[in-house]
Order: structure tokens, then C-alpha cells, then sequence
């Protein structure tokens, strides 16, 4: 504090020395405005021409370094000095060593018995801290996974892109602003790993080029012995791919099966007809032939005249009244009596002759058999 009360005393002692003398010098070209970073160097110039006395620089309105033609006059060992010639005129350079935060400001350049001066600005950026919460993360090998990056402490916020050195099958991210005191801001991204790498978080800002990274390491394991059967988990792209093909394979095979199990029927069933078919003309021919058969024994044997079938008689006795049938019933009886009293009178035949069985055991009805 000390050295600085001297240094403006000094100034002072050099004003009040040089305000009687008149001056014709003017400032040329005055400093520009500046963006600097936390901790870095700043440096202004201010062009005039000949014939000046006393350069003096302020920071905020405050003098932090004068300059006379002989040597500088230094307040502080932040701010320092450098000088040149450019076509005959002065160029006084200020540096301004580890800026701070708080030198962000007005910085003005002006001259002795002058009421011109040249003004400029200084911004001073703040590069705070990148992280990934966590660090080095282990995630499962074909499951989507979500990597956090975090920029706090920074005066402008700054532009989060990542470097993957990791074979993915996706990989997107977005970025979010957080309030506070200073802005901060979150970048995730999402992924879906297929092995081991290096994922790295860029921040950076685009006012001065500058940009922090962080890194970490990415571990890929297997997944765990049934985790597919547990709820929200999702099978990876070549199973889902394998057991789609399976289905199709499959749903194939059974429409074949069924395909042939039908035609397997209709075959059976045509045979199953045809052998029925077969039968019935099996039989209709065998019928055939037993007809045949009988009439040629029929024609082959002798006819029996005397026989009289029982069958329109029984006709005839439906149909007459029930009087008339009882008077049929006697004749009938009276006429058997007959035929049995005229076999009974028959001649003998000899041994070799047809014999002649007579049935009297019946009132009604009468067998006649003839043997030859």
C-alpha cells in the first residue's frame, strides 16, 4: 500500500510539474476491447504522437500506470509496460499479468493537459469445473446406458460435444442449463455399448477457443444368468433376430404337417370308399351267382305238381268275412279228409319208386314231398 501511495504521489508531483507547459500531441488510435481468460495475460496499446509528457492508464478509474519519456512509473507488479515506434509515433503497450475476475472493467488510455482520451473494455471468462459423476462406469454389453457430464463455475456457458472411442450401436445426447449463480450446464448421452473404450466430455468456449475435457473409462460385461426372463429387460438384436427366424421356421413346418395330415385323410377316404364299392359288387356278383345257381338247380330238378302254395289261400282268407272264413276253414278240413282218405287207398310202389310222406298232424296245412 505503501509503494502505491508513493506511486501516486509521484503522478501528482509530475502533473503539477507539466501543467504549465502547453502541448500540441494527441492520441492517435486508442486500445481495443479484450476477452481474456481467468489467470491469463491482458495487453493494450495506446498510439500518439510526438511531443507527449505523460501517458497515464486507468483501470476502473483508477491509475495503475504512468509513463514520461524517461521511464514508467509503476504502481503494482500486475500491471507492467513495453513501448515502440510505429512511423514516428510512441506506442505505449500495458500488460496486465493473472487477471482476475474482478479486473473485468473500463480501461482507459489519455495524456497530460488532454481532454481526449481512448477507452476500451475487459472482459475477463472463467473456466470452471467438467466432470462425469462417477467416474469410470461398468454398464452391460447391448443395453441402452446414460453418461452424465457436468459444467459448473463457468462465466459463459460453454458448448458440451463427446468424443466416443467406444463401439456402439447408438449413441445420441442433449444438453440442459441448470440456474445458479453461474450458469451451469448438463450434457447426457445415451448409448448402447459393444465394448470396452474411452468416453470423453469436451467443453467448450467459443468466445475465446478454448475448451476442458475430462475421460473416463468404459467397461462392458456380460449380462447376468436370467436376466432375460426379468421384467424390463430387452433381449439383444441378434436374439430378437435368431427367434424370429425360429418362428418363421416353425410356423412353416406346421403349415406343411398340416398340409399332409390332410391329404393323408382325403387318400384314406377314397380308399375307404373304393373297398366299400369293391364289396358291395363282390356281393351283388356272389347274389348273382347263388341265383343263378338255385334256377339252374330249380330247372335241373323235377316239378311237383301236386304242390299248392299257402300263400293266396291266406290272401283270399283275409279278405272274406268272418262267416265266410269259418265256412272256408270247414271245406278246407273236409277236403284234406278227402286227399288223405285217396292217398291212403294208393297202390304200393316198389322199392326204387318215389315215396309219398303225408303230414296229418295239421288240420290246415298240407306238405307235399317228392324225392328223386
Amino acid at each position: 500500500m505503501e509503494g502505491r501511495r508513493k506511486g501516486v504521489l509521484a503522478v501528482l508531483i509530475i502533473l503539477v510539474g507539466l501543467a504549465a507547459s502547453g502541448s500540441s500531441y494527441e492520441i492517435i488510435e486508442g486500445p481495443k476491447n479484450l476477452t481474456v481468460l481467468q489467470g491469463s495475460e491482458a495487453r493494450f496499446n495506446c498510439t500518439v504522437s510526438p511531443g507527449w509528457r505523460l501517458i497515464m492508464w486507468a483501470l476502473n478509474n483508477t491509475v495503475v500506470l504512468s509513463l514520461t519519456p524517461s521511464e514508467p512509473i509503476i504502481t503494482s507488479d500486475r500491471f507492467t509496460s513495453s513501448s515502440y515506434q510505429v512511423d514516428g509515433n510512441f506506442v505505449s503497450e500495458m500488460v496486465i499479468h493473472n487477471v482476475q475476475l474482478n479486473d473485468s472493467g473500463r480501461i482507459r488510455c489519455s495524456l497530460q493537459n488532454s481532454e481526449v482520451d481512448a477507452t476500451a473494455f475487459l472482459s475477463v471468462q472463467a473456466m470452471g469445473d467438467l466432470y462425469i459423476p462417477g467416474g469410470s462406469l461398468s454398464v452391460i454389453e447391448d443395453e441402452p446406458c446414460n453418461v452424465t457430464c457436468r459444467a459448473t463455475g463457468w462465466t459463459q456457458l460453454p458448448d458440451i460435444s463427446w468424443e466416443i472411442g467406444v463401439p456402439v450401436s447408438h449413441s445420441s445426447y442433449f444438453s440442459t442449463l441448470e440456474p445458479g449463480d453461474f450458469p451451469s450446464a448438463t450434457s447426457i448421452l445415451t448409448l448402447t455399448p459393444q465394448g470396452n473404450g474411452m468416453l470423453t466430455c469436451v467443453a467448450t468456449m467459443s468466445s475465446l477457443q478454448v475448451s476442458k475435457s475430462v475421460t473416463v473409462n468404459l467397461t462392458v460385461v456380460q449380462p447376468p444368468l436370467g436376466s432375460i426372463d426379468k421384467p424390463n429387460t430387452s433381449l439383444p438384436t441378434w436374439a430378437i433376430v435368431l427367434l424370429a427366424v425360429s418362428l418363421s421356421l416353425l410356423l412353416i413346418l406346421v403349415i406343411v404337417l398340416i398340409v399332409i395330415f390332410c391329404c393323408c385323410c382325403v387318400s384314406g377316404r377314397e380308399k375307404k370308399e373304393s373297398s366299400y364299392q369293391s364289396e358291395i359288387r363282390k356281393s351283388a356278383q356272389v347274389k348273382t351267382t347263388n341265383q343263378e345257381t338255385s334256377e339252374t338247380k330249380l330247372r335241373s330238378g323235377n316239378e311237383n305238381r301236386g304242390y299248392s302254395s299257402d300263400e293266396p289261400r291266406a290272401a283270399e282268407a283275409d279278405s272274406i268275412p268272418p262267416r265266410s272264413r269259418e265256412f272256408g276253414v270247414l271245406e278246407q278240413q273236409s277236403r284234406t279228409h278227402a286227399y288223405q282218405d285217396q292217398d291212403l287207398h294208393w297202390p304200393s310202389h316198389s322199392a326204387s319208386g318215389p315215396r309219398v310222406s303225408v303230414n296229418v298232424a295239421s288240420p290246415r296245412k298240407v306238405r307235399n314231398v317228392t324225392m328223386v
